[in-house]
């Protein structure tokens, strides 16, 4: 197929802007707004019946659920319906990334390309879709990158921190927030592992302290329930201050490897234990701070270094930032980018109470962010939706098309480069705020006058418009990864590639959940229509040829297109 011209890619990127909500400059539609004391209230009203779906409604929840629909995962969601399904998807087992990692080195210390390979292996074929997308969104708030040189030495770790993300991602947030913190991956992200207590000339590291608080917890500002800024004299409230910062990072003093025993030259890391990339990091109390402790203003009673972590633990879980806080970046990364106030509110009831007195229960976050009317509501207008992170698209793609692997690794180069890539690695987020903020807007854009935000742009310009685009174009017909390892299936598409209309329907549903416009119908029939396929050749190969022509025209064409790039 031939190359696009850079006018239309430059096109395609304006349009982009619009589709995202540039266009109308107005605010989202909201629900009625509710005063934080009733938010809890309507929490249950809004929840979608346990009954069968449309195709089209099945594909759409797919997209916010998993990594994308396949034909068999769209008759089976279709079947039980979104409440149904996501039961059944709680019930499934998990497989383990460091297993994969583990086979796969040998017994050695294992390439980074390992992680990459069982992320994709795992996001393409993984019958637990729900926990493969959860872990994803998990693993943007709760940052660590192999991008950092001490992370991308430890593939293991890197595995087996993403397997506890997809553990904790049905369980008690208050769990996955102690798993977080005394991973020794996020240790040595964050730097607190090997922290030391206060001495002559030594402060204990602040890093972690400061980001498990603003990134991972509470954020910088009181939130009111509907994940709005509360405000004193017309200003935010602090969440807390510089005496929290420093009483937090004593807690996480004396915090080092796991193993046997807790000598100092284990604590330093001269002695090794053969486990100790993924093993939860162990307290050595002669490294640890016995100085007095404050924690949001609450001080932390002297025990053991694990007794005070709990402690400190209990005080951030508790905060009444978390519901809002946590539950919106949820629904960015699954729904939409811009949910309402009472959406927001309905989803931080959930996490403050599943409807059985119990706070941070996982299972009740996700269905109220997957099962509400937001949701479940196919949205009206310009400024509803999300913009479809790279990472997302090649799923979706693979999926859709039952990409298979040739060595059954799919191995995978990292994908970073926004010219010869996607602009998008998980687990290589470039600094701890992962790939873009929750509350990133294009500058000078009409979505930032209208207040609204699109996370997914800040890794979005011309650049990595143009180096998608083309890297689809080549992915499509000839396949990607090492050594073009990972191949599409068209068989399906290929059977009605001389049946243009329902050639695209297909595609349709598979990739824009069977809300594509008539006008980009009509617009890619035309384009499938003009490749000629001959009645007859003297090579039938040409006639074949000809006929995959139609469908990776008819692919790429709905992936290049803003309402395909355009999560709705």
């Amino acid at each position: 197929m031939p190359a696009p011209s850079f006018r239309q890619l430059s096109t395609t990127f304006v349009l982009l802007l619009t589709a995202c909500g540039g266009s109308t400059g107005s605010p989202p539609q909201q629900d009625e707004a509710l005063p934080p004391s009733r938010l809890g209230q309507r929490s249950a009203a809004p929840m979608a019946a346990a009954v069968s779906i449309t195709p089209q409604e099945a594909s759409r929840f797919l997209a916010q659920a998993s990594f994308g629909p396949t034909s068999q995962s769209i008759g089976e969601a279709a079947s039980l319906g979104p409440a149904a399904w996501l039961d059944s998807q709680f019930g499934k087992p998990q497989r383990y990334h460091r297993s994969f990692v583990d086979m796969r080195s040998a017994g050695g210390k294992g390439l980074d390309f390992y992680v990459y390979d069982s992320f994709w292996q795992q996001a393409v074929r993984g019958e637990d879709q729900l926990r493969q997308r959860m872990a994803f969104a998990l693993s943007q708030i709760f940052v660590v990158s192999m991008l950092d040189d001490n992370v991308g030495a430890n593939p293991r770790g890197v595995a087996s921190y993403y397997d506890m993300l997809g553990t904790h991602a049905f369980g008690n947030f208050r769990q996955l927030l102690q798993a977080v913190a005394l991973h020794p991956m996020m240790g040595l992200y964050m730097s607190h592992l090997r922290n030391q207590k206060e001495s002559p000339g030594r402060q204990p590291d602040q890093n972690f302290a400061r980001e498990i608080m603003q990134l991972m917890t509470i954020g910088l500002y009181e939130l009111n329930q509907d994940g709005s800024v509360k405000l004193s004299g017309g200003r935010p409230i602090e969440t807390y201050d510089s005496e929290d910062v420093a009483g937090l990072a004593k807690v996480f003093t004396g915090w080092s490897w796991a193993g046997p025993d807790k000598a100092s030259p284990r604590f330093y890391g001269r002695i090794g234990d053969a486990n100790r990339d993924w093993q939860p990091m162990q307290a050595y109390p002669e490294f640890h701070s016995s100085g007095v402790k404050q924690v949001l203003g609450r001080k932390i009673a002297e025990g053991t270094p694990e007794q005070e972590l709990n402690a400190a633990l209990d005080v951030l879980a508790a905060h009444p930032n978390i519901g809002p806080f946590i539950g919106r970046q949820l629904i960015q990364r699954l729904v939409t980018s811009n949910p309402s106030p009472a959406y927001v509110g309905r989803v931080a009831a959930a996490f403050n109470n599943n409807g059985k007195g119990v706070r941070g229960d996982m299972k009740a976050v996700i269905r109220a962010i997957l099962l509400d009317v937001e949701a479940r509501r196919v949205p009206a207008g310009n400024s509803a939706g999300k913009l479809r992170e790279p990472v997302l698209r090649l799923a979706n793609w693979m999926r859709a098309f039952n990409a298979t692997s040739k060595s059954g690794y799919y191995q995978m180069w990292h994908l970073d480069d926004p010219v010869l890539g996607i602009a998008q690695t998980a687990m290589r987020s470039p600094t701890v705020f992962n790939f873009y903020r929750p509350g990133y807007a294009p500058p000078n854009s009409a979505i930032a006058t209208a207040g609204m935000v699109a996370p997914e742009f800040q890794i979005t310009a011309e650049p990595s418009v143009i180096g998608y685009l083309n890297y689809m174009q080549y992915a499509i017909p000839h396949g990607l990864g090492r050594d073009y390892d990972i191949h599409a299936d068209y068989r399906n598409e290929f059977a009605l590639s001389l049946q243009p209309a329902q050639l695209v329907e297909r595609i349709n549903l598979l990739l824009l959940n069977g809300a594509m416009s008539s006008g980009l119908r009509q617009q890619i029939v035309q384009a499938v229509s003009e490749i000629r396929v001959p009645q007859q050749a003297s090579q039938p190969r040409y006639i074949s040829d000809k006929k995959y022509d139609r469908v990776h025209m008819a692919i790429y064409l709905a992936m290049s297109s803003p309402e395909y790039l355009v999560q709705k």
